[in-house]
């Protein structure tokens, strides 16, 4: 793999993924300059004590100037009017990128306010934790992790090398599609899991008082992977549905159907037809295993409580 650097790196947004950039371009120096913007004058001064970047600027178009890579770390919802705040302080040749879970919408956002000269090279690294915030962050967040990129036809192919090899050297493995592809396919992998994470917390909430609190004393380890989901950043994950509805509509929609088909297994005593969905969905886990996305050890991977810092498995 060659090597990357820039100049000056815009981060617009702190948070889990922000921070963990900052920790990361910090470690395998791959920038010159870190500037930070953020809203908050409270998170640009948490920011600031951990010493996370060289600049820190609540109006992002001033942490923008003589960037030559900018990454938008914002829930997606608030991209397009970042970069038409931006728009005016890009130099010609930068890079704009993101960290979105959604794309369509993304570009959608972005292409009307990208100013020309500007490339647009959108990236998802699929890492996080259910913590956010400025010191969530981390600098091995993103190992062995994938990160996907979804340029448009005809965009600089430099830019899109210049962004692959960064996140290359933040520690990810690097795969291209299309941004339509990549709506669909997180939202089966990542934001209908979120989605009935959510929805069955909230239903054990509901059952609380009915049940005098048992739901929670005696929470098994299936509930409570529920509940780490489900305590992801609700701001991120409001935007996240509300922009590739489409895609998790449909998604929703065949798991519904197949919930379907479930309910009537159990209703009429169909055992086998239950074995035969529990060995099929049990052969998916050991895929996954073998290609390295989870271990095998007991308790799912888990040697006990982690410690924050440490927390790895993905709420992307």
């Amino acid at each position: 793999m060659s090597e990357v650097h820039f100049n000056r790196v815009a981060l617009i947004g702190i948070g889990l993924i922000g921070s963990s950039l900052a920790h990361v371009m910090r470690v395998k120096k791959l920038a010159d300059t870190i500037a930070i913007s953020s809203r908050s004058e409270k998170t640009l001064k948490q920011a600031e004590e951990l010493g996370l970047g060289d600049s820190y600027h609540t109006n992002p178009a001033d942490a923008v100037k003589d960037a030559d890579y900018v990454i938008l770390c914002t829930p997606v919802g608030v991209v397009g009017e970042l970069t038409k705040a931006i728009a005016g302080s890009l130099k010609k040749g930068a890079i704009l990128s993101d960290v979105g879970s959604v794309k369509t919408s993304v570009v959608r956002q972005i292409r009307p306010h990208l100013p020309e000269g500007v490339h647009l090279v959108p990236a998802h690294p699929v890492a996080g934790t259910e913590f956010s915030g400025p010191d969530a962050g981390f600098a091995t967040l993103f190992e062995n992790r994938w990160c996907i990129l979804t340029p448009e036809p005809g965009t600089d192919a430099a830019a899109v090398e210049a962004v692959k090899r960064f996140w290359e050297a933040c520690g990810s493995d690097v795969e291209i599609m299309s941004a339509e592809h990549h709506d669909l396919v997180l939202a089966m992998t990542s934001h209908l899991p979120h989605l009935i994470a959510y929805n069955i917390v909230g239903t054990a909430d509901d059952l609380e008082s009915v049940t005098q609190s048992e739901v929670i004393k005696f929470s098994a380890g299936g509930f409570r992977d529920f509940t780490r989901i489900a305590a992801s950043d609700p701001t991120m994950w409001r935007d996240v549905f509300l922009h590739n509805k489409e895609a998790v509509l449909e998604t929703l929609g065949r798991f519904s159907e197949d919930l379907s088909a479930l309910q009537r297994a159990i209703r009429w005593g169909d055992g086998e037809a239950l074995f035969d969905l529990f060995t099929r969905t049990r052969a998916i886990r050991r895929s996954i295993i073998d290609i390295g996305q989870e271990s095998d050890a007991p308790n799912f991977g888990r040697g006990g409580v982690a410690p924050r810092a440490k927390a790895q498995e993905p709420s992307e």
